[in-house]
């Protein structure tokens, strides 16, 4: 399955700059958390501060609510997070205490 998120950067090209270089080399307890939640392909995609993540799962392995407890819960996942806020932001659309937010897809050809 194919999930469309968005997330906003600060306005700031220093820390765009030093968020895109994190994400060159991601830490391997983050690569790792992915596939073990059966996260098969990621891409970002960014215009301005507004970024877009493709997320491709292996819906027999995939579970939105484990994956997030286990974000939470994981002691090297919780430092990257934390990390990436200070970069991130919330889209206007995104709901309070959250990060990246699914879109709604509104064409296909």
């Amino acid at each position: 399955m194919r999930h469309f998120l968005a997330l906003d950067l600060k306005d700031d090209p220093a820390l765009i700059a030093e968020y895109e270089a994190y994400h060159r080399d991601i830490w391997p307890e983050v690569r790792a958390h992915l596939h073990s939640h059966g996260v098969t392909a990621m891409e970002i995609h960014r215009l301005g501060t507004r970024m877009v993540m493709l997320m491709e799962t292996d819906d027999a392995r995939y579970d939105a609510q484990a994956m997030a407890l286990a974000t939470r819960t994981d002691p090297k996942i919780r430092q990257w997070e934390e990390l990436m806020w200070k970069f991130q932001a919330p889209t206007p659309w995104t709901p309070e205490g959250e990060k990246w937010t699914a879109m709604t897809r509104i064409f296909c050809l």
